[in-house]
C-alpha cells in the first residue's frame, strides 16, 4: 500500500470523517475503496465498449446497400 496526501475542504472533510464512522472505517480507507470502485466501473465500460466495437452483424449482404429511390421502389410494390 502506497500513502497519498489529498486537499479538500473542510466541510468534505468533515463529511467524510463521518460517514468513514458510519461505515466502521477510516477516511484513508474509505477513499481507497471509493477509488478502487471507479477503476473497476471504468475497467468494466472499456471492456464493454471494445466488446461493442468489436460486434459484427450477423445479416448477410449480397451487394451495397439499397439507394432511397430503390428502396422506396420496392416498398411501392409491395
Amino acid at each position: 500500500m502506497k500513502n497519498l496526501t489529498i486537499t479538500v475542504e473542510e466541510s468534505v472533510l468533515e463529511w467524510a470523517r463521518i460517514e468513514a464512522a458510519k461505515r466502521g472505517s477510516s477516511v484513508s480507507r474509505m477513499v481507497g475503496e471509493l477509488l478502487a470502485e471507479k477503476m473497476r466501473q471504468e475497467d468494466a465500460y472499456a471492456q464493454a465498449m471494445r466488446e461493442a466495437l468489436r460486434f459484427e452483424s450477423w445479416g448477410v449482404s449480397d451487394g451495397p446497400y439499397l439507394s432511397r429511390d430503390e428502396m422506396y421502389e420496392r416498398a411501392r410494390f409491395r
